[in-house]
């Protein structure tokens, strides 16, 4: 405290970069420190439990105070309070929140390419003058049935392994950042060709719009379930196993419980009667089926590509 005092702001600045610890520090000190690491560019968080903590946890990024031991001054200007006065929940804290933001930026990647692919589709074949191949009704169902079932699991996700081991993000990165913006015109694109294709290749083969609709939906979704397996750890956990090593699949269920709900409401989607004339969609044959599923194919090495590019973790 005495050496710092003898310090003016550019000397402090550079031994807040070079020092470890400080010791014997005047209360007006800690604020010097707090804004000396904050000039520097750095994210300042600050613990402190009594009255004359206030003034640097107030200056901080985030002021953690003491919720047990803490004065009423420092819990009034802290960002958070721990309430076992255990240093440890922030790193529990820390962790909890690290989970949360993967999860919403996995959700992200996996509903606006979806979307995305859709709209495309609506709008060029607007513009086009052509056949919808896909009907405003069916792509409620798709985006308030099919989607939710899958996207909602991504928010039970557990945590991945090296959580704490990854550099802090930019505070300043926006949530969209370039890299996930690749990934999701990449998946739009596909899943655009992939409707287009499949309803126009069907309806040309067989005459059927509406059977052509029906397995171009029946497509999209095998190849969304694929891409959820890409970017969730349940898709981890397959491509460790297939290649021989042993992990742990514990977390994933949730995962697994929304595919097959969205597996079980695609098949009462085209083979219910009354999910037929309510949606204007055509019960489908094994074969149909089958061709159905080829689109999750080429979903593989794309969804390899994007996560090159985009990794969801």
């Amino acid at each position: 405290g005495q050496q710092l005092a003898q310090m003016d702001d550019r000397e402090l600045a550079q031994a807040v970069e070079d020092g470890v610890v400080f010791a014997r520090v005047a209360p007006a000190q800690k604020l010097r420190l707090v804004e000396a690491l904050q000039s520097k560019g750095e994210i300042v968080a600050m613990t402190g439990d009594g009255v004359n903590d206030a003034p640097a946890l107030r200056q901080a990024d985030i002021g953690v105070a003491m919720g047990g031991a803490g004065t009423d001054v420092a819990r009034e200007a802290a960002d958070m309070l721990l309430t076992d006065d255990n240093f440890a929940s922030i790193e529990a804290a820390v962790e909890e929140g690290r989970t949360v933001y993967q999860n919403l930026r996995k959700a992200i990647a996996f509903i606006l390419p979806v979307n995305g692919g859709e709209s495309m589709t609506i709008l060029i074949s607007a513009l086009l003058a052509r056949d919808l191949p896909i009907l405003s009704l069916q792509v409620l169902w798709l985006n308030m049935v099919n989607s939710v079932a899958m996207t909602v699991p991504l928010a039970f996700e557990p945590k991945s392994e090296g959580v704490m081991q990854q550099p802090p993000r930019n505070p300043r990165e926006p949530l969209i950042s370039g890299k996930l913006l690749k990934r999701i015109l990449a998946i739009s694109v596909f899943n655009w060709i992939l409707i287009f294709g499949f309803f126009e290749g069907v309806r040309q083969n067989t005459g059927d719009v509406t059977l052509a609709r029906t397995m171009a939906i029946q497509a999209l979704v095998a190849a969304r379930i694929v891409y959820l397996l890409s970017i969730s750890h349940l898709g981890k956990a397959i491509a460790l196993l297939i290649r021989g090593r042993r992990v742990s699949i514990s977390g994933t269920k949730a995962i697994a419980l929304g595919i097959l709900a969205a597996v079980v409401l695609q098949i009462v989607f085209s083979q219910w009667s009354v999910m037929n004339n309510l949606f204007a969609t055509a019960p489908l044959n094994l074969n149909q089926w089958l061709i159905c599923l080829l689109p999750a194919l080429p979903m593989i090495p794309l969804a390899i590509l994007v996560n090159w590019i985009d990794r969801p973790e």
